[in-house]
């Protein structure tokens, strides 16, 4: 596995939140475009016979918007004043991401609470994989203790796996290049808090399968 080596890319702090503040409207205005898409459905006279599939959309759709703006406010906010998170709200919080994508999620988290920096690095790194996975697959998410550090390992396996450029070169502190900012946004921002917090982020790309990990102290 190569490490991803912190090139440090200066990005200024007012750009940095633009772009987190774009790639979070970017994900959350499908669900929410749909919710008034139902909505129109029930108030269209002339659609009633799709009372049923608009109520469906409204509510998967809803489901899905919470689902994210949970996982957001912990992967990228300062959640309130939390700084040690139970391993098993983590894991609901990212089961709840990969209910609405093809990928599917196998957990297993050693440790039953983690610092902020290692929840923040843990739920973005398992995002990240199951978008490396669009046609399916498994997300096997490893974490131990090694001595006073956590060890964070993630397997993204499946057809057609693959890690963006933008992604790997946000992981290593670069800029987005010719990438979609939107994704390099967010690998960006895991490689800032994880060197603040002390510790390395790594990827490999292999045939059918990404590995993204971290080491960071607890």
């Amino acid at each position: 596995m190569s490490e991803a080596p912190a090139t440090d890319t200066p990005i200024r702090p007012a750009e940095l939140a633009a772009y987190l503040a774009a790639r979070m409207c970017h994900d959350f205005i499908s669900p929410a475009s749909a919710i008034v898409s139902g909505l129109d459905l029930l108030e269209d006279p002339t659609a009633q016979d799709m009372r049923d599939d608009a109520m469906g959309l409204i509510g998967s759709s809803a489901r899905k918007l919470a689902d994210l703006l949970a996982f957001t406010r912990v992967a990228f906010g300062a959640s309130a004043s939390a700084e040690v998170f139970d391993a098993r709200e983590l894991e609901r919080l990212a089961q709840g991401v990969f209910a609405h994508i093809r990928a599917e999620l196998d957990w297993q988290v050693e440790p039953p609470g983690v610092s902020k920096p290692v929840a923040r690095t843990l739920l973005n790194l398992a995002q990240m994989a199951g978008a490396a996975l669009p046609t399916g697959g498994v997300a096997r998410v490893r974490v131990v203790e090694e001595g006073a550090s956590i060890a964070i390992a993630i397997e993204a396996t499946g057809p057609r796996a693959r890690l963006r450029p933008e992604v790997l070169g946000g992981l290593r502190g670069e800029g987005p290049g010719d990438g979609l900012h939107g994704h390099w946004v967010q690998a960006r921002y895991v490689n800032l808090f994880v060197t603040d917090a002390g510790g390395r982020v790594f990827a490999d790309v292999a045939e059918e399968k990404v590995t993204l990990a971290a080491t960071i102290p607890n």
